[in-house]
């Protein structure tokens, strides 16, 4: 964010900002209250809260995301007493993002104000964005959980299943939270 956005529009930014503090509250709060008691024979366990992550603008930089991961995920380890788990996969996520969006950058770049979201880029795009993102950090997640070898492909198939209800739940969110008037594709 530079500089100069914060002298053209401070109450844009303001705006923002509010945004994007009230989208971590409520997803903490659905994680924490409603998502965390969920678990399916221990194979479904959705992580909305990575939406969060997702979610955030394209050019905040390195280390504004790198610390809001891990502020994001300590808060998490703190509601579900994991000890670091959600920290180490968020922090892994953020610092796999910039890359991911480079490769999925338009044609013309990303605006300066852009916040991936079906609304702006399209369905397709934001699916393959998200399923990477949640993939990769389910993988963290739960491979430090178990942390050995001989549970690898049940381990596998738990990562899998719940990046399905977690992509579901965050492409849900996408087409609740939006207004109709607003979605173009």
């Amino acid at each position: 964010m530079s500089s100069l956005v914060w002298k053209k529009q401070p109450n844009r930014m303001i705006i923002e900002i509010i945004r994007i503090i009230l989208r971590f509250l409520v997803l903490v709060g659905i994680q924490v209250l409603v998502l965390n008691n969920i678990q399916l024979g221990g194979y479904l366990n959705p992580f909305l809260y990575v939406m969060f992550i997702l979610m955030l603008p394209v050019r905040l930089p390195k280390a504004v995301l790198l610390l809001t991961a891990m502020f994001t995920g300590l808060i998490i380890d703190m509601f579900t007493n994991t000890m670091g788990m959600h920290a180490a996969a968020c922090l892994f996520m953020a610092y796999m993002r910039p890359g991911w969006l480079r490769i999925l950058a338009p044609r013309d770049g990303y605006e300066t104000d852009a916040v991936p979201s079906v609304k702006r880029y399209g369905f397709q795009w934001f699916v393959v964005y998200a399923a990477v993102m949640v993939f990769a950090h389910h993988f963290v997640l739960f491979y430090i959980e178990v942390f050995r070898f001989s549970e690898f492909f049940s381990t596998f198939l738990r990562i899998l299943l719940s990046s399905l209800v977690t992509l579901l739940l965050i492409m849900l969110s996408q087409y609740l939270f939006t207004r109709p008037e607003d979605r173009t594709k």
